[in-house]
């Protein structure tokens, strides 16, 4: 497979970084070839402006429309192709990141901000239909996506009934909402939990970890979501009545 790994940490001598370069090597001596989009280490810039889109700062942005024209004119900024690139080359992508105030850092929302566009990560019609394709379809169909995450809090305070929320829904923004959408199916995150207190032997039961998983990557079974075009919603985009009884919030989405 070719998998592009976006790391995001700003320490490379961190159980994160460390997380980084074992699961490449473990990808690489499987088989796979692996480019690494390190986001600290490229400086990469987070925050979406009219730069972006050679828009003329003088007149009112419409961020929709100037990524989308600028999308299909060819005249995004370089480092956004340059990432677009290594999506459409990519069978998987694997997000790595330390989990900080229930999300992942600025950066790296900058980096799904900046380079999923209108006409690339969203907005993408069937030229057939005239059909929006997301939830199941999209640019990215066919792919498949990987969270690891390291947490400073301990794994039971995100269980089922843990103070900070269960961690697949805290997750579902990036399973769901970027993965899913753009036609990638998720596949379960790998979380490594108390990292900031991590001894030798913690780390080292990461990396085994982090390795039975990317052993999986090709074949694991991914998170069952529902698909918009496959019955289970209505033209308002609900579900419809009858499914998923006695269930709520991001639960109902699974089948």
């Amino acid at each position: 497979m070719n998998v592009l790994w976006i790391h995001a940490h700003p320490e490379p001598r961190s159980l994160g970084g460390m997380l980084a370069t074992e699961g490449r090597r473990a990808l690489v001596e499987s088989g796979h070839a692996v480019i690494v989009s390190d986001l600290y280490a490229m400086r990469w810039n987070p925050v979406v402006d009219a730069a972006d889109f050679g828009h003329d700062p003088a007149r009112r942005l419409h961020v929709g429309a100037a990524s989308r024209r600028a999308y299909d004119a060819g005249e995004l900024g370089a480092d956004i192709a340059a990432e677009h690139e290594k999506l459409r080359w990519a069978d998987a992508v694997v997000l790595q990141f330390p989990l900080w105030w229930l999300g992942p850092p600025a950066i790296l929302k900058g980096w799904l901000d900046r380079v999923l566009v209108h006409g690339f990560g969203f907005g993408v019609t069937d030229p057939a239909t005239g059909r929006v394709r997301r939830y199941g379809d999209g640019e990215l169909v066919g792919k498949r996506g990987l969270v690891v995450t390291t947490i400073g809090a301990r794994e039971s305070s995100f269980g089922p009934r843990g103070i900070h929320g269960h961690l697949d829904d805290v997750l579902f923004p990036l399973h769901h909402g970027v993965f899913w959408y753009t036609g990638m199916e998720a596949l379960p995150p790998l979380a490594v939990y108390g990292a900031d207190r991590a001894d030798e032997g913690t780390a080292d039961r990461a990396v085994a970890g982090l390795r039975r998983r990317l052993a999986g990557l090709a074949c694991d079974e991914p998170l069952p979501f529902r698909s918009e075009h496959g019955g289970d919603y209505d033209t308002d985009l609900v579900l419809r009545p009858g499914l998923a009884r006695g269930r709520s919030g991001p639960a109902l989405h699974y089948r």
